[in-house]
């Protein structure tokens, strides 16, 4: 039975907080998790939840997830507290740290999570910016890791926006060693920033592909994975974004391009007949309900990681 160690990094703030040796176990520990033949107890440890944005799956898996380790949680909605009303982050960070025993955050600018890391003294999670979503990559490769039972020779095909998301799976690829293609419009490629950084990363600079042609981004992919084309903020940008994105549908034509174990994985909510076809979500490929379940093991490792 393999037991969590303590990560180096206090913070969770992005996938490049943890090195390889550290992604790959808090994997393992998730699996083990998973299979439950792992009890970790962290008996009158306290999870804070500051959520600025709308969410079903980060907050519920965080619960249960702290619930499953022994510990609790507490929702500290903006709309409810000193938070929404203006008090400084500063301030809020240094109070929290003396309650909680963690942060996990989700808000819009990654500044505004560095600024609460910069002054708590307990760890912050992120449970999304508009930069990163790295809880969501430990489930997405937690999933390929039990289809594939490695990551050699897997090819993952982000299809749409270069989001939180497809930022995220860039960086962890990056440390895994894995194949990331991108394929998006022109214009909404993945933050340059961070393709910068995975590139340092790889050892193979050819296992990262930004491409606008989708043929070229899914011929030979194990794995198809697609979001929501406009996301969270963004409801002005909608129409014009649903015209950009219009064949960056993953359908059945799409998928016969795809290796003939090629699974199909999206992190949630789906708009089917936009990003996704009903027909290829709800397909023997999907493995989108697994990945889901996923993020609440995942979640279970990593903070069992940073407060064992």
């Amino acid at each position: 039975m393999l037991n969590p160690i303590k990560l180096a990094n206090k913070n969770f703030l992005s996938s490049l907080d943890t090195s390889r040796e550290e992604l790959f176990h808090i994997l393992e520990i998730a699996k083990n998790f998973k299979n439950k033949d792992l009890n970790i107890a962290l008996k009158n440890k306290v999870l804070g939840l500051i959520f600025d944005k709308s969410s079903t799956r980060t907050r519920v898996s965080f619960q249960v997830a702290m619930s499953r380790l022994g510990g609790t949680t507490i929702d500290l909605n903006p709309t409810t507290s000193q938070i929404g009303r203006g008090e400084p982050i500063r301030d809020t960070a240094r109070v929290l740290s003396r309650y909680c025993d963690a942060l996990a955050i989700r808000t819009f600018r990654q500044s505004d999570l560095e600024e609460y890391a910069k002054w708590s003294t307990k760890p912050v999670i992120n449970a999304l910016t508009d930069l990163e979503h790295p809880c969501q990559a430990l489930a997405d490769f937690l999933t390929m890791h039990e289809e594939f039972l490695d990551f050699k020779d897997v090819v993952l095909t982000f299809i749409g926006d270069g989001n939180n998301v497809a930022n995220s799976l860039i960086l962890c690829g990056a440390l895994l060693g894995v194949e990331i293609r991108i394929a998006c419009p022109k214009g909404y490629e993945p933050n340059s920033l961070v393709i910068k950084k995975a590139l340092e990363i790889y050892k193979d600079s050819n296992l990262l592909k930004i491409t606008n042609d989708l043929n070229t981004a899914v011929s030979g992919a194990n794995v198809l994975y697609t979001d929501v084309w406009s996301s969270m903020g963004e409801e002005g940008l909608k129409e014009h974004k649903d015209k950009v994105f219009n064949k960056f549908t993953i359908n059945n034509n799409l998928v016969s391009k795809a290796n003939k174990d090629a699974i199909i994985l999206h992190c949630l909510p789906a708009y089917r007949g936009k990003e996704i076809t009903n027909e290829v979500f709800e397909s023997e490929k999907s493995r989108i309900f697994h990945q889901a379940e996923n993020r609440m093991h995942a979640q279970q490792a990593l903070l069992s990681c940073l407060l064992s």
